[in-house]
């Protein structure tokens, strides 16, 4: 039993640095890619993102557009 032990550590060990560089390859991260895309069409109108509650891995669905500045549709006196 210790030996299995001891080899399933050494599997660990040599195994994750091959794990940590996949995950570092320099490949662009699509979620947060879009979610700065959701984040600044949101601030162009004026709005902040909240979250839903959700966690879907879609930020249009993760996050909402709160709109904190003045409504457009309520006509002027």
């Amino acid at each position: 039993m210790r030996h299995a032990t001891s080899c399933i550590w050494v599997a660990t060990l040599v195994a994750l640095p091959f794990i940590a560089a996949c995950a570092s390859t320099g490949v662009e991260n699509r979620y947060q890619t879009e979610l700065d895309a959701l984040e600044a069409r949101c601030t162009a109108r004026q709005g902040i993102l909240v979250t839903t509650g959700l966690q879907t891995g879609r930020p249009e669905t993760d996050y909402a557009c709160r709109i904190s500045g003045v409504a457009s549709r309520i006509p002027g006196d």
